[in-house]
């Protein structure tokens, strides 16, 4: 456990931000599987796109989730 009070602020604040990122990435997660299904890759972008601005996964993570995204989802429509 952290002596110092601003030690012990630090850890409340990771716990918060802790559960919120989770909340975020579940939600991306959600999506994507959501758009596998239906074949439609908007609401996923958009949903892997504001937890880019938010900071929850890196600018460039979320550029490589979207790419692959939608390289799955084309060649499933090609196959299809």
């Amino acid at each position: 456990m952290p002596n110092l009070a601003s030690a012990k602020k630090r850890l409340r604040q990771n716990a918060g931000r802790k559960m919120t990122n989770q909340v975020v990435k579940t939600r991306i997660k959600n999506t994507v599987k959501g758009a596998i299904e239906s074949g439609d890759i908007t609401l996923a972008a958009g949903t892997i796109d504001r937890a880019a601005a938010k900071g929850v996964i890196h600018k460039n993570a979320a550029a490589r989730r979207k790419s692959r995204l939608s390289k799955r989802l084309a060649t499933a429509a090609a196959s299809a």
